[in-house]
């Protein structure tokens, strides 16, 4: 056993300096008490990355609003396990200010303020401790909060609050979240449960527990939450009062809020309503503990049976070194070498966040409430919905290479809604699912892939399905858009992204196509393969831009490129951004635009022309030239010189990147935008690995430049594949050379049955380009349209 097996099965926590070990493992006994131990992949995560903002005006462009945050990260650093559904976080934002100014986090790091801390599953549910008097609402009883001593990592979250000299930890299993409160010597201490603008009913137990129905919040403002809506939560020390509050007395709902009338009730033990809850009182002696665990689910006794299951005792360390083991599990499939420690710290921390999608529902065995409404018993692991706008364009690759068992109970979740549902689930805009599909078939998972074709085609051929405006997509090949009145001046809200929603939706037809040819559905393979080559619909070829035509075909007027149209024509992009939302058949554009060379100089505009809009897009954030990272119609640009002939422009511009985008503010923490559940994290996990699925439907895996010496993916399979970049540097960021599985490689991309039963891609790094590797007229990765000497790796 190595030492570093040891070090876990000890437990030891990433904290600790100095550590024991058995002095017969050590080579030299007498060095053990001055090296510094090793790190392992689960110190390096820190769950606050993704939580602030970039702070240059250059990458921001001219987002946000005045008086608006900017978007970026929207990330929790609460504690929660892969894929968890219970996530015990801190709030800092007043989240009913949050959602009417459009930002919809509860935490965002600047801000200095703490008003609670999440209720796991049941997520309108916060807690808050109080030393001293407190008001109604809660959220006036916040503490100013000591950054230096806020900490998160896998499974762990720890603040403390300066107004209340009190200290909270946070951690989580599957399905329940404990807290461990530190508090001053005081008679006053307090703990506030709300349920704040959802409401429900809470019911104050005995003197140890509290129980409660948290309603679904029906405004449409509060995020998405588990089918889970009744919890209990059981102190670990009696209270010594208690009480209710609630803004809105029950008799008084009916007329809507009306925070002037608050109502706060000793002793009584129940209460109904919006913005209702209790409050506990405690004596205290200096660093006295109170530890509170909640858990939620389908009834009381659900919420019961599993408090009883992962939380029997109050051993709040046992339960923080559990969550600890199952991140190190995962982050552990990926081992790197080389880079900076801030680069390693930023790759384990994005591949913390891209686990957070989709989210357990039920454990085999558990009953759930289905998209139908019906409450069911799960037959496998059942996850919600995979947000497939986001995360389908690349984190769902990345699940499949880490975690393929997962992956295929996620496919079935994914079919099961549907046959709830009667369609296919969609995502915010397109319709990807099939992405996702063909892109497993095509990495070799096993499933009932005819059944799920079944919905996959229902969506995109029946208009009243959830592909929008696709009539008229079918009957023209293209969606039209409305010039408003008065054709103000962009971003204009409205309108139905015709250009986006037409380039979207030729892209999922070709994975269609491929899909029904495996299926050996050879009309539809045609029907499909047609509509795929709709994008060229949409380009004007007498300025070189995808356009908005009106219902009668006429191109709209004016058109600007640079202005963000958010949705009239584009969908939160520009022009310039979605002229290269044709990830299927970038030979096409390539077509389009001129030829390999007039390509390759629309690039170079696009990545050097100044961001220069008149129009606030509040999603269009890390701007590098038009280019912007920070949200996903144009994330995959950087890696298509591999197509044009000259990788090593992505090789230099997806270092660039990598380091100026994430991380690069005074806290080393931002992200260039929303994370949006895993995929902005995904895009630096997989590009500084070295490569990135531009279509994830394809098994070809692009290559750009991998900022590390040697990255080791450890297999579901028990296989290793190994990515080695000698002379690898920051200056040396230019691939010279490359071996494959031992064989010479001069191809900018690879596939995953390279990968699949291990191996190794080797590249030799050096200073300045070389224009010859991966620039041959047989080299370019494939695309619907093939150029010459391309063979399709689509069989």
């Amino acid at each position: 056993m190595d030492r570093r097996s040891v070090i876990r099965n000890l437990g030891v926590t990433t904290r600790l300096v100095v550590f024991l070990v058995l002095p017969s493992l050590l080579p030299n006994a007498s060095q053990s008490q001055t090296e510094t131990p090793v790190k392992r992949p689960v110190d390096y995560a820190n769950g606050l990355v993704g939580t602030a903002p970039l702070d240059s005006q250059i990458l921001i462009g001219n987002a946000p609003p005045p008086g608006e945050k900017l978007y970026s990260g929207f990330t929790s650093p609460g504690a929660r396990l892969p894929h968890g559904s219970v996530d015990v976080a801190p709030i800092n934002a007043n989240l009913d200010l949050s959602y009417s100014a459009g930002v919809r986090a509860s935490y965002f790091y600047p801000n200095r303020v703490m008003y609670g801390f999440s209720g796991g599953t049941s997520n309108s549910l916060t807690l808050m401790p109080v030393v001293g008097n407190w008001t109604v609402p809660p959220e006036r009883s916040g503490s100013v909060y000591d950054k230096a001593r806020e900490h998160s990592s896998p499974g762990y979250y720890s603040v403390y609050l300066d107004d209340f000299k009190t200290k909270v930890e946070l951690t989580a299993s599957t399905w329940t979240g404990l807290y461990r409160i530190t508090f001053p010597r005081t008679n006053q201490a307090h703990l506030l449960l709300d349920l704040g603008r959802a409401g429900g009913t809470v019911e104050i137990v005995g003197d140890n527990t509290v129980r409660g129905e948290v309603r679904h919040d029906t405004t449409g403002r509060g995020p998405a939450r588990p089918a889970g809506r009744y919890f209990v939560a059981r102190f670990s020390r009696p209270f010594r009062s208690f009480g209710t509050f609630s803004q809105i007395p029950p008799a008084q709902e009916a007329a809507g809020p009306s925070l002037g009338n608050k109502d706060v009730e000793p002793d009584l033990r129940s209460v109904s309503g919006r913005y209702a809850g209790a409050y506990l009182q405690f004596d205290a002696t200096e660093g006295e503990q109170v530890l509170v665990k909640i858990a939620s689910g389908l009834s009381y006794q659900m919420a019961e049976k599993r408090l009883a299951a992962e939380a029997p005792d109050w051993d709040f360390d046992r339960v923080k070194s559990q969550a600890e083991a199952a991140w190190a599990a995962n982050l552990n499939r990926i081992e790197v070498t080389g880079g900076t420690e801030k680069e390693k710290m930023l790759f384990y921390s994005c591949l913390f966040h891209s686990f957070a999608s989709p989210r357990l529902l039920a454990r085999k065995g558990e009953q759930f409430t289905a998209s139908d409404g019906q409450v069911k018993t799960a037959e496998y692991d059942r996850y919600g919905p995979v947000p497939f706008w986001d995360t389908g364009r690349n984190q769902v690759a990345l699940l499949t290479l880490l975690e393929p068992g997962v992956k295929l109970d996620i496919l079935r979740s994914q079919l099961d809604m549907a046959r709830e549902s009667g369609y296919m689930g969609t995502s915010f805009h397109g319709d990807h699912a099939v992405l996702m599909y063909l892109g497993d078939w095509e990495r070799g998972l096993d499933f009932d892939w005819a059944a799920v074709y079944e919905y996959l085609r229902k969506n995109a051929t029946d208009p009243n399905g959830p592909r929008h405006y696709l009539a008229e997509y079918m009957d023209r090949g293209w969606i039209s858009d409305t010039i408003p009145d008065g054709n103000p001046s962009p971003p204009y809200a409205g309108g139905k992204a015709g250009v986006a929603t037409t380039l979207e939706y030729s892209w999922d037809d070709y994975a269609l196509a491929l899909f029904a040819r495996k299926l050996g559905k050879e009309v539809d393979y045609q029907m499909f393969l047609k509509r795929a080559g709709n994008y060229r619909n949409v380009f004007d070829s007498s300025i070189g831009f995808m356009r908005g035509k009106t219902a009668d075909g006429q191109w709209i007027s004016p058109f600007d490129p640079r202005e963000p149209y958010y949705n009239f024509m584009m969908k939160e992009a520009s022009g310039w951004s979605t002229l290269w939302l044709v990830p299927h058949d970038i030979q096409g554009l390539i077509n389009l635009l001129g030829g390999r060379q007039a390509f390759t100089a629309k690039l170079d505009e696009f990545f050097s022309t100044p961001y220069s809009a008149k129009g606030i897009c509040r999603d269009c954030t890390g701007v590098l030239g038009q280019y912007v990272q920070g949200n996903q119609p144009d994330q995959q640009v950087a890696y298509y010189y591999d197509w044009a002939g000259q990788p090593w422009k992505t090789q230099q511009l997806t270092r660039r990147i990598l380091e100026t985008m994430y991380g690069s503010d005074k806290n080393g923490l931002a992200f260039p935008g929303m994370d949006d559940q895993g995929s902005t994290a995904s895009w630096y996990v997989m590009s500084a690995m070295g490569f990135y699925p531009v279509d994830p439907s394809s098994p070809a895996y692009i290559l750009g430049s991998p900022i590390f010496s040697q990255v080791k993916i450890h297999l579901e399979n028990g296989k290793t594949f190994a990515i080695v970049a000698h002379n690898n540097s920051e200056k040396n960021l230019y691939i010279q050379s490359a071996t494959l599985n031992g064989k010479l490689w001069n191809k900018p991309w690879f596939t995953h049955s390279d990968l699949a039963d291990g191996g190794s891609l080797v590249l030799n790094m050096g200073p300045l380009p070389n224009k010859k590797w991966g620039s041959a007229p047989d080299s370019p990765p494939p695309s619907m349209t093939l150029p010459t000497h391309t063979v399709p790796i689509h069989q």
